[in-house]
């Protein structure tokens, strides 16, 4: 069986310990590899080693870390469809599916080969007489990504090129459940020529976590995941003074208004509900519709029940698995609490196979009618392949329903009308907003801006927001003297 090894100075090795994750491919439940459970001296390892690289690393002209970048982004390219194979064999996304993966991670790597204009500071000169002041971008240190099971490559891909390229060393903690695409992609890291001990990938469960949150060489946190997690790693991050950005669970509303284009609305919003089998903190998960679009929903539900779930390779297949047993389990509790609420449901996945892999962790296309908001299916984020439908008079109605939700991470409105796009945008309290787009993901030269219970933080992911996370600012301000030296002593706080 193949055991994951850890990078540890910039050497793949294998962990001395004697607990191992078995990692499963989600369409069998077979087991396909063993992660292991780090021991705290191979943490403390991987730790020094990018406090080590760091002293000669952040003294590397921003020029060659972005070649370093540059060169990546080739070889990801190279290995696009072979990363997209693993990503699938252990994710159980559909081939297309685990290749987007991979290329929105691409695109943040090409962002990150931009490093030295988004380091650049400011100046300006005479401030006082012969008194000038300007600013450098330094990097903070060694950084840690703690990173989801649902996007192994585009997440990972977010994280460590841009804390990387800004100059700073990097610990991974991908997720246990998906660890073979995180190490492929670190392979391909050091091929690119990253310096030994730049980038570690460590393995491991909440333990190992905890002990990189404590130890008192790490700076900077990144992590991805649900609320209750994303809380415990913010409070504890901040609590031992490092900066953290965590982003956490969504209920992402799509408002439809009368005036939309009704089939681009309807092929829109069956992708952006059931794609990834609803394992996408940006997923559509409520449709809201407005006035006479109400009569949208039937047709709506009749087109979602034409997707099936299949394997990776099947051409057919609109969606794969679900993660694991337990996220299954899950998602099949939250829809029969929905039946037992009184929610109307149009489509019923819950009984859903695949021929041949039946002992897999299939979940159907679930379309629910009259969803109210006291409902679990609306208050909880489901993450599976379920669209909750609610119906409202007006645009105003739909605004106090999104606006009422705890979470903001996304959210998009489709109709013909200006005036009622603007207004949403404007009053709308979410993060990331798309108009007649269904799953407002910016790209890289943007930052992925999550708002509310969604996110814990200040400063968000890729994009110019990074590099601030990742960096300091340090002011300058200087004097040379000259014949016109100033006489007697400035007892005030003016620049003189």
């Amino acid at each position: 069986m193949n055991k994951v090894p850890q990078l540890i100075d910039g050497a793949f090795v294998q962990s001395s310990t004697q607990e191992w994750i078995s990692v499963t491919n989600p369409a069998n439940n077979q087991e396909i590899a063993k992660a292991p459970i780090a021991l705290q001296s191979e943490i403390d390892q991987a730790i020094a080693a990018a406090e080590m690289a760091f002293q000669t690393w952040k003294k590397v002209a921003v020029s060659e870390r972005a070649r370093v970048m540059l060169r990546y982004q080739h070889l990801l390219k190279e290995h696009h469809d072979e990363l997209a194979k693993i990503l699938s064999s252990e994710t159980g996304k559909t081939f297309d599916d685990a290749k987007g993966d991979v290329w929105r991670g691409i695109e943040v790597v090409e962002q990150a080969a931009n490093i030295a204009s988004m380091m650049m500071g400011e100046t300006v000169e005479n401030v006082a007489k012969g008194i000038d002041t300007y600013s450098m971008i330094q990097p903070l240190g060694v950084c840690l990504g703690i990173t989801p099971f649902n996007f192994p490559a585009m997440i990972p891909l977010w994280m460590f090129p841009m804390a990387i390229a800004s100059g700073n060393t990097f610990i991974l903690k991908p997720s246990e459940q998906d660890p073979l695409t995180p190490i492929r992609l670190a392979e391909l890291f050091i091929e690119a020529g990253a310096p030994k001990g730049v980038l570690n990938v460590i393995h491991g469960s909440k333990d190992q976590v905890n002990y990189l949150l404590n130890h008192r060489a790490i700076r900077a946190v990144s992590f991805v995941g649900s609320v209750p997690v994303g809380q415990h790693i913010y409070k504890t991050a901040t609590d031992n003074m490092k900066r953290a950005q965590c982003f956490a669970g969504a209920k992402n509303h799509s408002v439809i208004m009368p005036d939309a284009n009704k089939e681009h609305v309807i092929n829109n919003l069956v992708g952006a509900s059931v794609g990834a089998a609803g394992q996408r903190c940006m997923a559509i998960s409520v449709a809201v519709f407005v006035g006479n679009s109400k009569e949208w929903i039937k047709p709506l539900a009749e087109q979602i029940a034409k997707v099936k779930p299949g394997l990776w390779d099947d051409k057919e297949a609109g969606f794969g698995p679900l993660i694991s047993p337990a996220a299954k389990a899950r998602v099949l509790s939250l829809i029969q609490q929905g039946k037992e609420e009184g929610a109307t449901v149009l489509v019923d996945g819950s009984n859903t196979t695949v021929a041949g892999y039946e002992s897999g962790n299939w979940v159907g296309p679930t379309v629910f009618a009259n969803v109210t908001p006291n409902m679990s299916i609306y208050q909880e984020e489901i993450f599976g392949p379920v669209l909750c439908c609610i119906e409202v008079d007006t645009l105003d109605e739909a605004l106090e329903l999104v606006n009422n939700n705890p979470y903001g991470n996304g959210t998009s409105i489709f109709t013909a009308s200006g005036a009622a796009a603007r207004k949403y945008q404007s009053n709308v309290e979410v993060g990331q907003v798309g108009i007649n787009v269904p799953i407002p993901v910016p790209l890289p030269f943007f930052s992925f801006t999550g708002w509310k219970n969604s996110f814990y933080g200040d400063l968000h992911a890729y994009g110019k927001q990074a590099v601030r996370f990742y960096t300091e600012t340090k002011t300058i301000t200087s004097r040379w003297l000259d014949d016109d030296i100033p006489s007697g002593p400035n007892m005030t706080i003016d620049l003189k």
